[in-house]
């Protein structure tokens, strides 16, 4: 099979080329910026994409004679340009969708999240496919998310290719991400040594969100794409992240501090811009729903390989330890040195396809 893979140098995308490896397929690597040569990345012909930027126009001939496309495109940052972040997945997917029509490819891959969902129900309880992906209002990410499933409805509704899967995944984590969540969430002036000072974890001890390994999104992905199943399908460890697990690995005492205090506090790091964590995450922490795996269980033959203890300590580990990769967008994290996140490119290089 020829199959491209959009965001192919990014957490998940490394771990789909990893899942794809020695089955023979043809793997075109999409993304803004191509990472050196060197395992898991030369497993793939690389093309340079900038879909915040590139046309439907331009999209097409890369797609053009692939039996299936797999779009794990989305951007995080810079988190207070909003409008950059809409063109780049939102925007993106629409751009995506078109040059999948023209160029008739028969099966696309979308990597949606637990975040399109409204807030859960209150009286708990899990939640599957069926439940409303509205999103959360106060957080541009889950906005968008749901935003990109209004564009899967519409393009659904038109009866035009290609067949579409969503896959919903939890919060996805894994060791070689420690660097690049660590720039996400810890201020660039903090050394990655403050993880092992934190004394307490001021947390509202209602606290649970589902995750999900990213071997496990990335196996997802490669049944998916090797059984053609449309539809969604959610995807976490069976176990959910609580108050205590993530105080666990902390070495922390956890602290019991109602939800609105935790936000007030957060909310004004963001305005004094002493970090990168818009407050929308912690609304967000505390209204995603459990959800139900039994779809995918059932459908794409999934089931997850990590606890949620085990995947949060394999993160744990890749953030103490800076983990990283040849890739720009899991390179290591250092001290005071990612206040710009590389040279925006232009609409499409090409390198190494015919």
């Amino acid at each position: 099979m020829r199959i491209v893979v959009l965001g192919a140098s990014g957490n998940v995308g490394t771990a789909v080329l990893e899942a794809f490896a020695g089955d023979g397929h043809d793997l075109v690597g999409v993304c803004r910026r191509v990472p050196p040569e060197g395992a898991p990345y030369d497993g793939a012909r690389w093309q340079s994409v900038d879909l915040a930027r590139t046309t439907a126009d331009e999209l097409e001939p890369v797609f053009r004679g692939a039996d299936a496309v797999v779009n794990l495109v989305w951007a995080f940052q810079p988190a207070r340009d909003t409008g950059y972040l809409e063109r780049v997945g939102v925007g993106g997917l629409r751009t995506v969708l078109e040059a999948a029509r023209r160029a008739e490819i028969p099966h696309l891959v979308h990597m949606s999240s637990v975040g399109a969902y409204a807030a859960g129900p209150a009286e708990g309880g899990r939640v599957d496919e069926s439940w409303p992906t509205t999103g959360i209002p106060t957080l541009a990410y889950s906005r968008h998310k749901a935003a990109a499933e209004r564009l899967l409805d519409a393009h659904e509704a038109a009866g035009d290719p290609p067949v579409i899967t969503r896959l919903r995944p939890g919060l996805v984590l894994q060791r070689r991400a420690g660097s690049a969540l660590l720039r996400y969430g810890l201020p660039a002036f903090l050394p990655r040594a403050t993880l092992d000072l934190v004394p307490v974890l001021p947390l509202d001890e209602r606290f649970a969100i589902p995750v999900v390994h990213t071997s496990d999104v990335a196996a997802a992905v490669r049944n998916a794409v090797q059984r053609g199943v449309a539809g969604a399908f959610n995807l976490s460890a069976d176990d959910p992240i609580t108050r205590r697990e993530l105080a666990e690995v902390l070495h922390a005492v956890p602290v019991a501090v109602p939800r609105p205090v935790v936000r007030a506090a957060v909310a004004a790091g963001w305005t004094l811009r002493l970090h990168r964590l818009d407050p929308g995450w912690i609304d967000l922490a505390f209204a995603t729903p459990l959800i139900d795996t039994t779809r995918a269980r059932e459908h794409l033959g999934w089931s997850p390989t990590w606890s949620a203890r085990d995947a949060l300590r394999d993160l744990m580990i890749g953030m103490r330890s800076a983990e990283a990769t040849a890739s720009p967008v899991l390179r290591r994290r250092t001290v005071l040195g990612e206040a710009l996140d590389g040279t925006r490119l232009g609409p499409i290089t090409r390198r190494a396809l015919p």
